[in-house]
């Protein structure tokens, strides 16, 4: 069973940006909306795709541990401007049942020791509490998207410092396990990585799956391209 976490965060508040540490092979990212990165990089595994079963398809293969999927939620809006002109309330289930669907495949069809972040942007409800941001209430009465993450972190932007917030304030959905993170941290993904990996006993990104037992040490090298 992988680990999906969810990193909150309005746009230009940090959440591209906490990436910045991981080095060339350390990270699969999937850039949903295709824009450039906002810092100098030089990632060798990077696709541009909105495609789910691309997406889906490569985390069945899981040759990596960390995946990123930058903009999450644009998985939904594309979509949903996709269908724009289907009526009735159908084509909003078909939205959830899909999203849901990316979800399941790093909860049940990874290996333990592979984490996959959705970067997403966030919105506020009439209530004045903070979300992760869908396409309407039809969407989130079919999926409460937080719940299905045991780990939500929220950006914070204060006096020119970008922080990783890692539990609830009262009006945000932000958790973690107890222990596991101080309440702020630096939005450095590659920290928060690292932190979830120990705490589980999980090894380094690049490690060979904790479920598949080997000695040879060609079919170590090669579980690392």
């Amino acid at each position: 069973m992988g680990i999906p976490v969810l990193i909150l965060g309005r746009s230009g508040s940090g959440k591209s940006a906490s990436m910045r540490n991981f080095g060339s092979d350390d990270v699969v990212v999937y850039n949903v909306a295709s824009k450039p990165l906002p810092f100098r990089n030089n990632f060798t595994k990077i696709t541009n795709t909105r495609d789910y079963d691309k997406i889906k398809k490569s985390l069945q293969n899981n040759k990596s541990r960390c995946y990123v999927i930058d903009d999450s939620q644009y998985l939904l809006a594309f979509e949903f401007f996709d269908h724009a002109a289907v009526k009735g309330y159908d084509k909003f289930t078909t939205l959830a049942m899909n999203f849901k669907s990316l979800i399941d495949t790093v909860i049940f069809e990874t290996t333990p020791d592979t984490i996959v972040y959705f970067l997403h942007h966030t919105e506020s409800n009439e209530f004045g509490e903070i979300k992760a941001k869908t396409v309407g209430k039809m969407l989130d009465q079919q999926l409460t998207l937080e719940g299905m993450f045991a780990i939500v972190l929220q950006t914070k932007v204060e006096s020119g410092s970008y922080k990783f917030l890692t539990q609830t304030s009262g009006n945000d959905p932000c958790k973690s396990p107890m222990e596991m993170f101080e309440f702020s941290i630096d939005n450095d993904l590659k920290f928060v990585d690292s932190t979830i990996r120990s705490y589980y006993g999980l090894g380094g990104t690049m490690s060979v799956p904790i479920t598949q037992k080997t000695t040879n040490k060609e079919a170590i090298v090669n579980e690392a391209k």
